[in-house]
């Protein structure tokens, strides 16, 4: 799915709000476009009257905050979302880009939804008001807005098993490519099943029971044939090529035929991958699979990767590696530094109960041992705080004690210096958790085992 940037609407020169407003939204509604108007939905307006409403707030608007709209302010917002040809009904579509609005507007703000179909790919319009329903702000266009509503309008094309943009353009004329435009053969596909299946197969039958577990419908008769999930027809394995017939495949078991890696694969795609699962998800024979595992949490999970390009499983892994790294090394710095400044308030203690009973111990060591006793006795909490200082000193190796100036000056930089590196870890650790969120839900989307993992590795190596 494509969706422009999000574009303000002003009044330009030489028309007034109302003449703005009218022609724009005289033209999302026209009649030919939106099969008589059937496919136009809105929120809190009339689509009959919708600009003489969003006027009306603007009125509404002067009133009440004494700001006038001047000839440069934003009087509404268009956006258009496109959809790839043949592969979403009108209705979905206009019923994707309410949500859209909908969310992106967090239902403060009233707007239509006009769905076209007199062109080749359905694409629907939307135009909603700048001035919110309670007349008293506007919307704000924030920086980054466009990536805001293109990863809202990604995340609901996922939930609903719809095609991507993969690398989108700004211009008028061109969206991109469409994610998996060109993806692997029926053909390609069996033999990379078969390949994996005959990776720890140890008889036929093994091999044929890997292929049902991974979605293959088996036909054996006079003729081997695989159908994949989502297939139209069965393949028989003689037309795979020569190292993918019955014969070559038992070969292959018993260790006669060795069949070297391909040298040119198609690389794997994590995005592609998904989608597929989450296509197989909706099948009936699926529903069981697709209530363990959210497709909501799916669609989340495809729009991190694509947002942060990790399109191959072996990239996603060493990027949670990295994060984990990141984080630990904060985590630990800053432990360190608390540990540290445990250690220089304890000595600091010890330092200050030292100066204030060293002459009572000194005195107490002169003395000869007729008199020691009796002054033990009258001034034994101090000698024994005393001794307690010495025997810490002695654990930490010290010669000379710091000064107490020195260790207070240590422990303000160490404390200001966690004060600088908690926000940062606080950072690193949420983004080491969602990379590791995301690398445990691909992994059961994908039914990656660690085996699986090493083997989706190795290939992506090649």
């Amino acid at each position: 799915m494509a969706t422009t940037r999000l574009m303000p609407l002003h009044t330009g020169k030489g028309r007034t709000v109302a003449e703005a407003l009218g022609r724009t939204t005289d033209y999302v509604k026209n009649p030919e476009k939106t099969d008589g108007g059937e496919l136009v939905s809105a929120y809190q307006c009339n689509p009959a009257i919708v600009d003489q409403e969003f006027l009306f707030s603007k009125r509404q608007y002067a009133s009440i905050t004494g700001r006038n709209q001047k000839e440069h302010d934003v009087i509404a917002y268009h956006l258009r979302q496109s959809f790839k040809p043949g592969e979403i009904t009108p209705e979905l579509a206009n019923k994707i880009g309410y949500d859209l609005a909908m969310s992106l507007t967090k239902g403060k703000h009233a707007f239509i939804v006009c769905t076209h179909v007199d062109k080749e790919h359905i694409h629907s319009h939307i135009v909603f008001n700048s001035t919110a329903l309670d007349c008293t702000r506007k919307f704000r266009n924030f920086l980054g807005s466009s990536f805001t509503v293109r990863k809202i309008s990604d995340l609901l094309c996922w939930e609903n098993g719809l095609s991507v943009i993969e690398n989108p353009k700004p211009s008028r004329g061109s969206y991109g490519t469409w994610l998996g435009e060109k993806p692997p053969t029926v053909w390609q596909q069996l033999e990379h099943i078969i390949d994996a299946a005959l990776a720890d197969c140890k008889d036929f039958d093994s091999f044929l029971a890997a292929l049902k577990t991974a979605g293959i419908e088996v036909k054996r008769g006079k003729h081997l044939a695989f159908k994949i999930p989502g297939g139209k027809k069965f393949v028989r394995c003689s037309s795979l090529g020569e190292d993918y017939s019955e014969a070559a495949i038992l070969e292959r078991i018993s260790g006669e035929r060795i069949v070297p890696p391909k040298a040119e694969r198609t690389a794997p795609n994590l995005l592609l991958d998904i989608q597929a699962k989450m296509q197989q998800a909706r099948s009936p024979g699926y529903e069981r699979w697709a209530s363990v595992f959210n497709l909501k949490e799916m669609a989340k999970t495809l729009n991190y990767l694509q947002g942060h390009g990790l399109m191959k499983y072996a990239d996603l892994e060493s990027t949670c590696e990295t994060a984990v790294q990141k984080y630990h090394e904060i985590a630990d710095r800053t432990k360190t530094n608390r540990e540290r400044m445990k250690e220089i308030s304890e000595l600091q203690k010890h330092i200050g109960t030292y100066g204030k009973t060293c002459e009572i111990y000194a005195q107490y060591r002169r003395l000869p041992p007729k008199k020691q006793e009796a002054f033990y006795a009258q001034h034994a909490s101090a000698i024994i705080s005393c001794e307690a200082a010495k025997r810490y000193f002695d654990s930490l190796g010290l010669k000379k004690l710091p000064s107490i100036q020195s260790l207070k000056q240590e422990y303000a930089a160490l404390s200001a210096e966690n004060r600088k590196l908690y926000p940062d870890q606080k950072k690193a650790k949420a983004e080491m958790m969602e990379l590791l969120t995301t690398r445990h839900n691909t992994s059961r989307i994908l039914g990656l085992t660690e085996d699986g993992r090493r083997q989706e590795q190795r290939q992506e190596e090649r």
